[in-house]
């Protein structure tokens, strides 16, 4: 229960106590006065403190320092989030989170100054389960920008390429890093083949462009070749980095933007799919067309099925954040005159809040069913070990890409 709704139940029960009891209940009065006070003291201070006992030497003197993580997500330097100094150096944030688990990392205000281990390799996110008011003492052991260390080495196999570096989008009046995933056969045969267009290209191929590793999508599907399973282009389109809310959010969301997902979703409609089947042998029409996502890429996913349903037959929705705005649970209905399409829903059990994503993601699923989508084209794949990272959804591509794009 978040504090502020405790705080409401505790006046409600005081007002509405005091005002049962008469005056010949005094001693009654006063001892529910003093309960329902230490409630409302205690819902009052629900908060979580978190101090950074130990900085490396090497933390600028005047460094913003925040916490990044699922309950504010993900951004880098949120304001709620900054950590205060006081006067002997050290800092700590308070705040008032929702129980459940919390899962996070300290940053200097962007995800290129991040916390890192000592050498500078990437750390795993850090988890908590909050249940009532506490205090966590944290060290953070280093800065991946602070150590120097040899670039990571690309992990994109040769059936990759970086199609376009700086493709305009007319849409949004910006440019945009491209990727292309070719299957193996391509260049020795005729065949035509159905297109995966993925969103957070950065983390779909290579771990040396990745935010926080990477999809292994060319890995798996290569391996799916080998064992005459299916197997598509891919797509990869970067996301915006500082603009990344505000492109995969078609609603605006009062505290943390949003708004330009309409131009997202016609970016890859009008002007990336034209010259990506005018390039390559593509199967265009809709049931060999799909569109994938994590996070808020999953719920520019979704918005872009339900605005274009004669466009894309196959939709791959992981870990969405259905959270951001109530308005996707109004982006269910059926859309008339277009053959059904397949829809893969992922939640993992291990995501943790800014809301709650196995319920939402459950929710949406019933949604569907509720408004005329066939439980033959609707998936639903949870799984108790799951969380809102990388490997998670690099683990879960292939089974969601061989549902999705099964001939049978």
């Amino acid at each position: 229960m978040p504090f502020f709704k405790g705080i409401t139940l505790a006046k409600w029960l005081l007002f509405a106590l005091f005002g049962y009891l008469d005056s010949s209940h005094m001693k009654q009065r006063l001892l529910l006065y003093t309960f329902l006070s230490l409630l409302l003291a205690f819902t009052t201070n629900a908060q979580l403190q978190i101090v950074l006992e130990h900085l490396p030497k090497n933390t600028p003197e005047d460094a913003e320092i925040y916490l990044a993580g699922n309950i504010c997500g993900w951004e880098a330097g949120h304001p709620d989030y900054q950590f205060q100094k006081d006067a002997s150096g050290q800092y700590s944030l308070n705040f008032s989170p929702d129980p459940g688990q919390i899962q996070f990392k300290i940053t200097r205000g962007s995800w290129q100054t991040v916390e890192a281990n000592n050498d500078g390799s990437s750390i795993a996110n850090r988890s908590y389960t909050y249940q009532a008011p506490d205090t966590l003492r944290l060290s953070v052991l280093n800065w991946e920008d602070k150590v120097a260390k040899a670039p990571p080495s690309s992990t994109a196999n040769a059936q990759v390429m970086v199609w376009d570096s700086a493709m305009y989008m007319p849409q949004l009046d910006r440019y945009r890093r491209v990727w292309v995933y070719l299957p193996s056969d391509y260049q020795h045969s005729k065949k035509s083949y159905p297109v995966l267009y993925m969103l957070d290209g950065q983390n779909v191929f290579d771990a040396k462009t990745s935010f926080t590793g990477e999809w292994k999508v060319d890995e798996t599907l290569s391996q799916l070749e080998e064992a005459g399973k299916a197997t598509a282009i891919v797509v990869a389109i970067d996301n915006g980095e500082e603009h990344r809310i505000n492109e995969y959010a078609p609603f605006i969301n009062p505290e943390y933007g949003g708004g330009e997902g309409d131009k997202t979703v016609d970016f890859i409609v009008k002007t990336l799919k034209p010259k990506v089947d005018a390039t390559f042998r593509t199967k265009s029409r809709a049931k060999h067309t799909g569109i994938m996502g994590s996070s808020l890429g999953g719920l520019i996913a979704h918005y872009a099925y339900f605005k274009y349903p004669e466009v894309f037959g196959r939709v791959g929705i992981f870990s969405p954040s259905y959270w951001f705005s109530p308005a996707f649970f109004d982006l269910t209905e059926y859309p008339k005159g277009v053959k059904a399409p397949r829809i893969y829903l992922l939640a993992g059990a291990k995501e943790g809040k800014l809301g709650n994503v196995v319920e939402e993601t459950t929710r949406m699923q019933q949604l569907m069913l509720e408004n005329g989508f066939s439980s033959k084209n609707i998936k639903l794949s949870i799984h108790a070990d799951g969380e809102h990272t990388e490997w998670f959804w690099a683990r879960e591509f292939e089974k969601a890409f061989l549902w999705l794009f099964s001939t049978k």
